[in-house]
C-alpha cells in the first residue's frame, strides 16, 4: 500500500491540461484532469465506450451535450453514460480546474 494524495504532484503549468491516472486496471481507470482554461476545439465532440463519472474537485467548467449546458463548481459531479457526446465549453481561466475522472465499463 503506497498513501499518495490527489493533489500533491500537479505542476503549474498554465499552457497544458495536466493527466494524472491515479488507478487502472481491466475493470476501471481513475485520473485525475487539471484544465487551465483549456476547452474542446471547435466542432469536437468526446465519445467514449465507457462510462465516465466526473467530479470538480477545484475551480469551475461547463459542460456541453448535444441538447444542454452543465454548469459545474467544486463539489459537483455528474455520470456521463458511454457514447453521449460532450465537449467541455469552458474551464477556468483565473484558477486549475481540478477534474476526478472514473471511467468504467
Amino acid at each position: 500500500m503506497n498513501k499518495s494524495n490527489v493533489f500533491g504532484s500537479i505542476l503549474d503549468d498554465k499552457q497544458n491540461e495536466q493527466f494524472y491516472e491515479i488507478l487502472k486496471n481491466e475493470n476501471v481507470r481513475i485520473e485525475t484532469i487539471v484544465s487551465h482554461g483549456q476547452i474542446s476545439e471547435e466542432g469536437f465532440w468526446y465519445d467514449q465506450d465507457e462510462n465516465e463519472f466526473v467530479m470538480i474537485l477545484e475551480g469551475y467548467a461547463i459542460l456541453e451535450f448535444e441538447d444542454k449546458r452543465i454548469e459545474m463548481a467544486k463539489g459537483d459531479f455528474l455520470e456521463i453514460p458511454a457514447h453521449c457526446r460532450h465537449r467541455i465549453a469552458l474551464t477556468s481561466p483565473t484558477e486549475p480546474t481540478i477534474w476526478l475522472a472514473v471511467f468504467y465499463a
